[in-house]
This record gives structure tokens, C-alpha cells and sequence, in this order.
């Protein structure tokens, strides 16, 4: 007997290494997190900004435009920003012809609906905040 391995040996190995490869490759997130995040991240600020206008007793707006969004609180009158944060790179809503969208939270909570879909490249997920402050991600 000769020693080594067999063809048939090799190509075995090279077809469990190709499985293990391509199981690795789909298991990895995507560069910056997915779109989804993002979309949850967006809707969990919306609702501290709501929260936050329930407890200081004052209206909160979210102003959403092309290169992120910003959050402001009322005061004497006023509109203070308090947090502006940029979307991922690749990631753009759909704001439609006015270019940016704004909500405004009101002391108990309640909200003038809004209606953002974030996209990057072909995927797309909506977020929607009704009239009773609700907000809702939806794919």
C-alpha cells in the first residue's frame, strides 16, 4: 500500500471546506448592520422622544430628512435640538416631493402620523407612527 489520500478523499474534504465556507459568508451581517436594524434603532428613538414629551409635559418633534433625522423639545415657545443622528451609509427614506417629514409627539403622547420607508439597494422597510403615537416597523 502506497501512502496519501485518495481522490475520492480529497474531494470529500474540498466539499465539506465549501459547505463550512458558504455557511460563514451567510452567517456574517451586513457592513454598518442590516436595514432593519437601522429601522428599529429609528423607531425606538421615535418612541423615547414620545416618552419624553409624556414626561416633561411638552411637545417633542422628530424631523426626518435626506441625511438623517433630529430630535427637538419645546421651550418657552421655542424649538431646542436635543439629537440629530445620520443615517448608515447607503441607507435613504422615501420622503416624497417636500424632501423631508416631521412629527410632532404632544404632551399626552399623541402624534401627527408619519410615514418614513427607509431603503438600501433593493430592500426596503417602512415605519409608521399613528395619529394615537403607535409605532409600528413593518417589512
Amino acid at each position: 500500500m502506497s501512502a496519501g489520500f485518495t481522490l475520492v478523499e480529497m474531494m470529500v474534504v474540498l466539499v465539506i471546506v465549501g459547505l463550512v465556507a458558504a455557511a460563514a459568508v451567510l452567517a456574517m451581517p451586513e457592513p454598518g448592520g442590516g436595514l432593519r436594524v437601522e429601522a428599529e434603532t429609528f423607531a425606538a428613538r421615535a418612541k423615547a422622544a414620545q416618552e419624553t414629551a409624556l414626561i416633561e409635559s411638552r411637545a417633542t418633534s422628530l424631523q426626518v430628512s435626506p441625511g438623517g433625522y433630529a430630535i427637538a423639545r419645546s421651550r418657552g415657545g421655542a424649538w431646542q435640538e436635543v439629537g440629530r443622528f445620520a443615517w448608515q451609509d447607503g441607507t435613504a427614506p422615501d420622503l416624497g416631493a417636500a424632501g423631508q417629514a416631521r412629527t410632532v409627539f404632544d404632551s399626552t403622547g399623541s402624534a401627527d402620523p408619519l410615514e418614513v420607508t427607509l431603503r438600501r439597494g433593493e430592500r426596503r422597510v417602512r415605519i409608521e407612527i399613528g395619529g394615537d403615537g403607535e409605532i409600528k416597523i413593518q417589512r
